[in-house]
This record gives C-alpha cells, structure tokens and sequence, in this order.
C-alpha cells in the first residue's frame, strides 16, 4: 500500500466508532484506499488496536478517545485536529452509535438520553465542527445510520427514533451545505454480522441461525459490505450524490 494509491488516495478521514465492528472495518477500508484515517472512539485501547491494524498493513493512521457526545470534548478534540491529522479534512464518518433494545414504556429516560446522547447529538457535534473544514476541501460527510430509522423494528424504540434523526439531519445538512461543496449522505446498514448484533442475540436468548434464516437472503451482512457501501459516499464516485440514505440490507425493507 502506497499513499499515492486508492479512491482516498491523499485523503484525510475521521471515523468514529472505530474500536469495533462497522466503523472498524470502515476505518480499516478506508485505510487501505490510501486515507490518513484519525480512528476515534470512547475505548481508547479498542481504537489504538484499528490504528496498529492499519499501520501493520501498510497504511496511515492515528487514534483518539473521544466521547462524541460530550461538547466540550468534541470541541476539544477539533482543537488538536491539525496536530493528529493535519491542517485538512476530507471525509468524516459518524459511526459510532449504541443500541437500546426495549419499547418506548419500558424505555427509562437515562437511557433515552444516552442513546440519542451518542447516536444523534454525537452525529450533530461532529458534523458541526466538521463542515467548516470540509468546506475547504468539498468534503463528505457519511452518517451511519440504520434501516431502523426507516422502518419499526421491535424492542428498539429510543434506537429507531435516534436514528431517524440522524437521517432527518442528514437531509437538512445537505441542503444547507450543497451550494458549499459538501456532500451529507447516510448509509443505512441492515441487520450486521458485528460484536454488537451477537451480543443482543446472546441476551435476548435467540439463535444466531434464526436470525440469518429471516433474512431475504438467508444471511447478515458483513462489517466489510458496509464499508464498502461507505466508501463509495466518500469518494469521487458518488460525486452527484447528496442527502440520501444508501440502504445495504440484503432486501429486508423491500420484503
């Protein structure tokens, strides 16, 4: 791997939520299409570990513990940005993101705030700070969102409404943004072979096997499909592309 190599060849990237999973695998993607990827998340040990993975294929990374729902972090961590990445920004991608898994009366109101805390107002602060860099640079933002923010999922529900808004803020960011240069779009993972999707699995006492068989495709996803999904809303080819949402579920909304 070379810097001059890849469809981020010279890039320089943020990725949140890059301990794990998809943001991971986004981090390590990107990475190896020639980014200078800063891998953020709230374990720092878990993003140091996709920074080292990064390094030890060849490519260029840095790694930052961040709280994307803490203001004064976020805007801290913008501060030292040109110290860790450099005085440019390309593409940031709002990965990280929590799960709930109870309806909307079972729901307490700490864990409510916790997860819009992460999954929209982490996405808001980010993307915040992040525009008028990525002005500069007629950058891209990748929101990770899911079809849960599409569609009614059972036992989701502060889940569900946290990421339909991160899609709603997805479409006004867009359009206040456009005439900038900035392109804003979400991508919408379907149901994901992750740490995440099999620990939920393991605590609601449910087979690995069911939840694949009640796929359309008889599958989950993988980390790496959605990375890939992820680096086309990054790069050149997808240009013309702003303010929607890229569904990658394997046909689970159209069934």
């Amino acid at each position: 791997m070379t810097q001059g190599d890849g469809r981020l060849a010279g890039a320089a990237a943020i990725v949140t939520g890059a301990g794990s999973g998809i943001g991971r695998a986004i981090a390590l993607r990107f990475a190896a299409e020639g980014a200078h990827v800063l891998a953020a998340g709230r374990t720092g040990a878990k993003v140091a570990e996709t920074a080292d993975a990064i390094g030890a294929a060849g490519g260029r990374a840095v790694a930052a513990e961040l709280d994307v729902a803490d203001a004064a972090a976020v805007a801290a961590f913008y501060e030292r940005l040109p110290a860790l990445l450099g005085p440019e920004l390309h593409v940031l991608v709002n990965g990280a993101g929590i799960v709930s898994t109870e309806t909307a009366p079972d729901t307490p109101v700490e864990r409510w705030d916790e997860v819009f805390g992460t999954n929209a107002r982490g996405t808001f602060l980010m993307s915040k700070h992040a525009v008028a860099l990525l002005r500069r640079t007629r950058g891209a933002i990748v929101n990770v969102a899911s079809v849960a923010g599409i569609i009614g999922v059972p036992n989701r529900a502060a889940y569900c409404a946290s990421k339909g808004a991160v899609l709603a803020l997805t479409r006004a960011m867009a359009v206040d943004h456009v005439g900038e240069g900035v392109r804003v779009n979400a991508l919408c993972p379907g149901t994901t072979q992750t740490p995440w999707i099999e620990r939920v699995v393991r605590e609601q006492g449910e087979a690995m096997a069911d939840l694949e068989a009640r796929q359309p495709m008889g599958r989950l996803g993988t980390a790496e499909e959605m990375a890939d999904a992820a680096l086309y809303l990054a790069s050149s080819e997808s240009a013309f592309v702003t303010g929607t949402q890229l569904v990658v579920d394997g046909g689970a909304t159209a069934a």
